[in-house]
């Protein structure tokens, strides 16, 4: 595989004790020692008002990072073509679904039924920002995240525009919790470019390896790279915040991670 290029405009978070990027950056730095608490999620307000209503964690996780990743870059919103990761998508949903299944009565409702496809979260995005660009919907279980990257960093370097990606996990009731423990929900969001701007964050540099993935050495947070399949970003998010040169690799694949070079701008 070749090695893909991009620069990293804009960067949108939310998961437990993550509360958005400039948020983020004392932990990540050192300054302040990671705390788990609840994943606080913010009503979509960006949605028309029946959609709001029907919108599900992980619409507002998806809006939350997206949203703020395209204002920390300055881009037109509805201009930006967008990638979509998710290892799951929808558990709360996915659950009241099969708990309808099982039942006497097995009348499953619209909305729950819209809301069942693994693109839903995508096509919430486009009514919230009127986005007409393409989007490109992926799973690929724990190495979700890995793919939504590559994927983003294909389209950056094919079409030379930017892209956005969205990585999102939200936990599952019980009990299917049970076999699929992910503990809160969390999202990344990433805005990447061909060319270097006077936003630009950092300018990262992906090929697939095999040598073993970066671990953290904060515990907790290690414990939350391991538990949800978008926080695999974890490594990478906390080297563009400590702004540093390095090289670090980050789980994918059980044959193939990536092999990932950075630096700050």
């Amino acid at each position: 595989m070749q090695t893909l290029t991009a620069y990293i405009e804009g960067i949108g978070l939310s998961g437990p004790g993550l509360n958005g990027w400039p948020g983020s950056l004392a932990i990540f730095t050192g300054q302040q020692p990671y705390q788990f608490s609840p994943t606080l999620l913010p009503p979509p307000l960006s949605l028309p008002a029946a959609e709001r209503r029907r919108s599900s964690s992980i619409v507002k996780l998806t809006l939350a990072t997206g949203l703020e990743a395209v204002a920390a870059a300055g881009l037109d919103v509805s201009q930006l073509p967008m990638v979509f990761s998710a290892s799951s998508s929808d558990g709360y949903n996915c659950h009241e679904i099969c708990q309808m299944l099982a039942s006497d009565d097995r009348q499953i409702s619209p909305t729950r039924f819209h809301n069942s496809v693994h693109n839903a979260a995508a096509g919430y995005w486009g009514i919230a920002t009127g986005a007409m660009a393409a989007s490109s919907v992926l799973c690929a279980f724990d190495a979700s995240f890995g793919a939504g990257l590559l994927e983003t960093l294909a389209q950056v370097v094919a079409d030379n525009k930017a892209c956005l990606l969205l990585a999102c996990d939200t936990p599952y009731p019980e009990p299917m919790h049970s076999i699929r423990p992910l503990p809160d929900a969390f999202g990344v969001a990433m805005v990447l470019a061909p060319r270097q701007s006077d936003r630009s964050l950092a300018k990262v540099s992906v090929s697939l390896g095999d040598a073993a993935a970066e671990q953290l050495d904060d515990s907790a947070l290690e414990a939350l790279r391991k538990a949800i399949p978008a926080a695999r970003s974890l490594p990478l998010l906390r080297l563009v915040a400590k702004r540093e040169t390095a090289h670090v690799v980050l789980d994918y694949l059980d044959t193939a991670r990536l092999s990932v070079d950075i630096s700050p701008c």
